[in-house]
């Protein structure tokens, strides 16, 4: 299988090239830029990997599939020119600005008859992995409430309009998150944060998501955070699951680990990442799973090669954008949003 990259930012640089380059049976055939910079940059992290000039002349050179990493705002219209193209597409998140983008391109995909994903990897997370056996196995019991927290200090993120802001970029990754745990949404609440300097560039929100199923998700990231709060803490009628700190394979990734220099050990947590179960005065911790953000590219490769389902449905993208869109409608608007579809 044969597989382009179009961008080569931070997102394209380190969550993409590292893993389509180990991924087993796939030829890297080379990443779409004119930057010179990130030429240079291509040029000493996959010597050998040939930088394009546009998504045409790449297709020339022969790919079965496309995956694009670009910023928001012109992404969408590289997504659709891969399509007409006739390539498989993985389209970074967000998917999109707002729903009805979405649409646009899972119409494009389906009349062009071509497979069309979206990069959701925090659905391999240890974090996530983790607490979704805890579930499947009923140690929670029955779940009530879902907190979920991406939070940083980073000040050199406050503007950063490449994701569409916080709430679209992280946000998508938890709204995925709770909706796959959860299912469908009824009522959305949400708040967002801005600052002076930039009152069109949100760098923080809260999101509160009540499901269909009774269960409510409390969601909140934050570029400008002191003190991160636990990334999960999770409450059910046997016991509450909590865990701190984020999956480690982002930091591997930038650090320049990859699975092929790390092996059986990528996505591993120290014994002091792992999280805790707690049931009154009895606290234990829990092994955690190992994070696998490659599972996303073999489940891809196999759908491509028409062995198996997508690792994440365009509906299912479209879907959290829903949701994404009404918690930015709720925080303009001050007040909940039905989401229920009748």
């Amino acid at each position: 299988m044969r597989i382009g990259l179009v961008g080569y930012g931070h997102g394209g640089r380190f969550f993409h090239a590292p893993l389509i380059a180990t991924l087993p049976g796939a030829t890297f055939v080379g990443v779409v830029t004119r930057s010179p910079e990130r030429r240079q940059q291509l040029s000493t992290d996959l010597p050998g990997v040939k930088a394009f000039d546009s998504i045409g002349q790449i297709v020339e050179a022969g790919v079965d599939a496309l995956v694009i990493s670009t910023t928001l705002k012109g992404r969408p219209a590289l997504v659709l020119e891969a399509i007409e193209h006739g390539v498989a597409v993985v389209s970074d998140k967000p998917f999109a600005a707002n729903a009805e983008q979405a649409r646009v391109l899972i119409t494009a995909a389906e009349r062009q008859g071509v497979l069309l994903s979206v990069y959701q990897n925090r659905r391999w997370d240890s974090d996530f992995l983790t607490l979704r056996k805890l579930i499947d196995a009923g140690a929670l019991g029955a779940v009530t409430r879902f907190e979920s927290r991406v939070e940083r200090f980073s000040p050199q993120s406050v503007g950063n309009a490449s994701g569409g802001g916080w709430l679209r970029d992280l946000g998508s990754h938890l709204v995925d998150q709770a909706l796959q745990l959860f299912g469908p949404v009824d009522r959305v609440f949400a708040q967002l944060h801005y600052s002076a300097e930039h009152p069109s560039i949100d760098h923080g929100f809260f999101v509160s998501l009540t499901h269909a199923n009774g269960v409510i998700s409390h969601l909140w990231g934050n570029a400008l955070q002191n003190s991160p709060a636990p990334r999960l803490r999770v409450s059910g009628t046997l016991g509450c699951y909590t865990v701190d700190g984020l999956d480690g394979q982002e930091d591997a990734l930038i650090a320049g680990k990859s699975p092929k220099t790390e092996g059986e050990h990528w996505g591993s947590e120290e014994h002091r990442r792992w999280g805790w179960f707690e049931q009154g005065p009895e606290r234990e911790r829990v092994p955690s799973e190992k994070g696998c953000w490659t599972q996303f590219y073999r489940q891809w490769q196999a759908a491509v090669q028409g062995q198996g389902p997508l690792p994440v449905d365009a509906y299912e993208a479209l879907e959290t954008t829903r949701i994404l869109d009404a918690a930015r409608l709720s925080a303009e608007r001050q007040q909940v949003v039905s989401t229920k579809i009748e």
